[in-house]
């Protein structure tokens, strides 16, 4: 017999949940569909984005910078190394011949020393004590064959400082090419933010950059003359750094055409006759070292940020004379704006 009964409603709790939720799944859908989208960086914080990378850069720059001197350091050490290698190996198969002589003519003599028969079928190292101790060699051969073995130990001993510099060579170029992928890729997400801009946006930045720096290069009133210079060098280094203003910045350039910070600096020092390491870390540890923002003279070397990686030239009332980063030129600069701390200054 069929069942007469009414379906179950469902409770008034249950419907109040559904009625709820799906209200809110409105709502959210509704408040999606209304949602501003994310609001697009300004000119000046696109700027502020990018002033930071090309900074990053550049610390990397000085990195990249001692690691390719580095490698070009132990190319030259290990090129000596091989040179001596190849003439100590002369040398020894010199001696080696002379020895060979001295036997031959024993040989045709009827004469041939036990000693020698030795020596041209093994090495003589361990031998030559043995023998020497027994009479068995003159005083003359005694001395060829300690000839011998002194230019063997030297030989192994230079094959072996190669071996360690070539392995040295490959980590540093190993590292070489870690720090040039890092200055890419910070120069990359630069290029990137600055492609998000509009042509408009772009024009405007632009044309600020270039009324900085020509406004930048242009304030040579405002510098000390070179008369106030630490020295004659100091002064012609100035000179030089001058004579580059409105040079653009390139990472790894030492001039004529671009200039990165060190490279720069470096450049300047050379036109005054004086050579200084290629990288401002290294730069920093030359010279004597100027803490007192008020003792720096026009020319000294003057260093900034913690580790160091940026160095440019004082150029009196509190500027100086650099290269800073990527987008700029070499350029007057007061101290205060760098964006790093002064360290201290070195006075070549």
């Amino acid at each position: 017999m069929a069942s007469h009964r009414r379906p179950k409603q469902p409770s008034r709790t249950r419907v109040t949940v559904l009625t709820t939720a799906a209200a809110a799944a409105v709502a959210f859908s509704a408040n999606a569909a209304n949602a501003a989208p994310s609001e697009k960086p300004s000119k000046d914080e696109v700027k502020t984005k990018v002033d930071a990378l090309y900074e990053d850069a550049e610390a990397a720059t000085e990195k990249l910078n001692g690691a390719t001197e580095k490698e070009e350091k132990l190319q030259k050490e290990i090129s000596t190394i091989q040179d001596n290698v190849a003439r100590g190996q002369a040398d020894l198969n010199e001696l080696r011949d002379s020895m060979g002589l001295a036997a031959a003519a024993q040989y045709r003599t009827g004469s041939i020393d036990s000693s020698l028969q030795l020596f041209l079928s093994s090495n003589p190292d361990d031998y030559l004590d043995k023998a020497s101790t027994a009479n068995q060699l003159s005083d003359q051969q005694v001395e060829a064959l300690r000839k011998i073995q002194e230019k063997q130990r030297e030989l192994a001993q230079d094959r072996s400082e190669a071996s360690g510099k070539l392995q040295d060579l490959a980590a540093t170029r190993t590292e070489l090419a870690k720090k040039k992928k890092q200055v890419q890729s910070k120069l990359a997400e630069a290029n990137k933010l600055l492609n998000s801009m509009t042509a408009a946006e772009k024009a405007a930045l632009s044309a600020q950059q270039d009324r900085a720096s020509r406004a930048s290069t242009e304030r040579v009133e405002l510098a000390d003359t070179p008369a106030s210079a630490g020295s004659g060098r100091a002064a012609a280094a100035f000179s030089a750094a001058q004579s580059q203003l409105g040079k653009p910045y390139f990472y790894g350039g030492t001039g004529m055409a671009s200039f990165d910070c060190s490279g720069l600096t470096s450049y300047a020092y050379a036109q005054a006759g004086i050579g200084i390491p290629r990288t401002s870390e290294s730069q920093a540890t030359i010279g004597q070292r100027i803490y007192s923002q008020s003792q720096l003279k026009v020319g000294d070397l003057v260093f900034f940020f913690n580790d160091l990686h940026h160095v440019g030239l004082y150029a009196g009332n509190g500027q100086i004379i650099h290269a800073p980063r990527t987008g700029t030129v070499v350029r007057y600069e007061s101290m205060s704006t760098i964006g790093g701390p002064f360290m201290f200054g070195v006075r070549v």
